[in-house]
C-alpha cells in the first residue's frame, strides 16, 4: 500500500478501445453516421458517462467546468442523436435509462483509459501541473494542512488545488477527488492509501476546571466530571481506555456534560472555556497543551476508539497516479512525518 506503479501504455489496447468507441457512436441511432458527426457525439458521450458517476446535473457540470444549462444541452443532443431517452429526470434525482446505462458501461473503461494516458503525457513535463482536487476534515484540514499549502504551492507554480473542507465523506469517485486526506485507523482496501503519520486521542482540561473540580485518577472517576462529548449518530455518549504498556481489560465509561459538538476545534474552545474535560485529536489540542493552556489527564492510560491512530492520504485506485498528487503526498509526508506527540 502506498507504492505508485507505472503500468504500460498498452497501444494496442488503446487503439481497440477507439475503435469500439467509434463503433458505438456510429451505431447510437440504430443507422451509420458520418466521421463528423461521430467525433462531435464524443464530448457528450463523455459527460454522460460523467453524470452517471457525479449522480447530478449540477455536480456534473462542475466536474467538467461547464454550466448546469451546457450540461443539460448536450444530453439532450445525445438523446436527440440516439433516438432513445438516456436519463430519468426527477425533481430529486437523476437515473439512467437502460439505454443509457448500457453506453456509459461499454464507453467508461476507454475514457478511463485515455484520461489515465493523458495523465502520462503531462508528466512527460517534468514538473506537476494542473488542478489538484483535495478533500480534507475541517478541524485536520485547517490546523494541520492548509499551513503546508503555501510552501507546496510555492514549490510547484504549475499546480493549483481546489481544496473542500468538510467533515462528510465524499464518495470521492463520483465527486471527482484526486485525492483525501483521512483521520481514521485502517484505510479503506478499495483505495490507494500512503500512511502521513501517526496520531492518538488525548484526555484535557484547563487548569481553571481543573481547580474548581479537581482531575480524575481513574477512568472510573469520569462519571462525577463535566465530560464535552463529540457527537456521532446512533452512538451513546462513552469513552474508552486502555492502559499504557498493560494487558488488562478495557475500560468503558458513559460520560455526559454540558455542551456537545462534531467538531474537535469547537470541543477544544469549549475546554479551554473551562466547561469540562474533552478527548481531542492530538493534532487539535497539542498547540494548547505545550503552550499551557489545556493539561493532559489520565497518564498511564490511553484513550481508544474515539478517533484515528493515523493520517492518511487516499485516493481511488488507477494505473496512473498523477504526478501533482505524488508531489503533494510527498510534501505532508515530510512535513507531518514527526506526529504531534510533542517534545
Amino acid at each position: 500500500m502506498g507504492e505508485w506503479t507505472e503500468p504500460s501504455l498498452g497501444k494496442a489496447a488503446g487503439r481497440e478501445k477507439a475503435a469500439q468507441l467509434d463503433s458505438l457512436f456510429r451505431i447510437l441511432n440504430n443507422h451509420r453516421m458520418n466521421q463528423q458527426n461521430v467525433q462531435a457525439l464524443w464530448p457528450h458521450i463523455h459527460s454522460l458517462t460523467v453524470l452517471a458517476a457525479a449522480g447530478s446535473f449540477t455536480a456534473a457540470a462542475q466536474r467538467l467546468g461547464i454550466s448546469k444549462a451546457a450540461m443539460s444541452q448536450r444530453i439532450a443532443d445525445l438523446e436527440k442523436a440516439a433516438g432513445v431517452p438516456l436519463v430519468r429526470r426527477t425533481t430529486r434525482s437523476v437515473r439512467l435509462t437502460d439505454a443509457g446505462q448500457t453506453l456509459v458501461d461499454s464507453t467508461r473503461d476507454a475514457f478511463e483509459s485515455i484520461g489515465q494516458h493523458f495523465a502520462r503525457v503531462k508528466d512527460l513535463a517534468g514538473e506537476p501541473r494542473g488542478l489538484l482536487r483535495l478533500t480534507v476534515p475541517v478541524a485536520l484540514g485547517r490546523q494541520q494542512v492548509v499551513p503546508h499549502l503555501p510552501d507546496f504551492l510555492r514549490q510547484h507554480p504549475g499546480v493549483q488545488i481546489e481544496l473542500d473542507l468538510s467533515d462528510r465523506l465524499h464518495s470521492l469517485t463520483q465527486e471527482g477527488f484526486d485525492l483525501a486526506i483521512r483521520h481514521t485507523t485502517t484505510a479503506p482496501q478499495t483505495h490507494v492509501a500512503w500512511k502521513l503519520c501517526d496520531t492518538r486521542s488525548l484526555l484535557v482540561a484547563s487548569r481553571d476546571y481543573l481547580d474548581a473540580r479537581g482531575a480524575p485518577r481513574h477512568p472510573s472517576e469520569l462519571v462525577d466530571h463535566s465530560c464535552l462529548c463529540y457527537l456521532r449518530d446512533n452512538e451513546p455518549a462513552a469513552w474508552s481506555f486502555e492502559p499504557d504498556g498493560r494487558r488488562r481489560q478495557r475500560v468503558s465509561v458513559p460520560v455526559r456534560g454540558s455542551f456537545a459538538a462534531n467538531n474537535s476545534e469547537a470541543m477544544r474552545e469549549a475546554a479551554l472555556g473551562g466547561l469540562g474535560i474533552a478527548l481531542l485529536p492530538d493534532f487539535s489540542a497539542r498547540r494548547d497543551l505545550d503552550a499551557g493552556r489545556l493539561v493532559a489527564l489520565l497518564d498511564g492510560w490511553r484513550p481508544s476508539g474515539a478517533f484515528g491512530d493515523h493520517i492518511f492520504a487516499i485516493r481511488p485506485y488507477s494505473p496512473v497516479v498523477p504526478s501533482a498528487v505524488r508531489a503533494l503526498v510527498r510534501h505532508l509526508r515530510e512535513r507531518l512525518a514527526g506526529g504531534f506527540s510533542g517534545a
